[in-house]
């Protein structure tokens, strides 16, 4: 069966207008973080072409705590080019509310471009940040790195017992 154009428009309408209530409802959170290389594990590296890290870092601003970064990255940083893969648990605060979640990067770079991409892994999140969504930017300013944060949650559920309203009529 065919739409007729009206339909389709009306279609069309309705799907921007929820895709534009969904984007309004993307909270950003803006700050700082800090990275601390670890040192290796004990044992050789894995002869696989690829070099393994593993970081930690300490976020400031309205996302702060912790997390725990797993990376696997092409070449050892002494070439301009290269590509990386990671996955990064934070346990913290996100706008006072306590919880964690993973982070799922992509990135490659080479001289004069950088493209790298952080999204909240879907049903990871725990405590107050379970069913948070969004995505992460990255930016680095001489050593100093910084972090956008856009991110969805559902407003917090209210613990206060609900009220019995009570009946004016008396039982007789």
């Amino acid at each position: 069966m065919r739409m007729s154009y009206a339909y389709r428009t009306i279609f069309a309408i309705t799907l921007a207008s929820a895709t534009f209530a969904q984007e309004t409802r993307m909270k950003t959170a803006k700050g700082t973080f800090q990275v601390k290389m670890l040192p290796p594990g004990p044992g050789p590296a894995p002869d696989d072409g690829f070099v393994h890290l593993s970081l930690t870092k300490q976020f400031d601003g309205p996302l702060a705590g912790n997390s725990h970064v797993e990376m696997m990255a092409t070449g050892d940083g002494s070439q301009p080019s290269g590509g990386y893969v990671a996955l990064e648990r934070f346990t913290g605060t996100l706008d006072g509310r306590a919880g964690s979640f993973v982070m799922q990067h992509s990135g490659v770079m080479s001289p004069g471009r950088m493209e790298i991409s952080v999204v909240i892994s879907p049903g990871t999140g725990s405590g107050e940040l379970a069913d948070l969504e969004g995505k992460l930017e990255i930016r680095k300013e001489g050593k100093q790195h910084f972090y956008t944060l856009h991110y969805a949650l559902p407003e917090r559920k209210s613990l206060a017992p609900k009220r019995r309203v009570q009946s004016s009529k008396r039982r007789g």
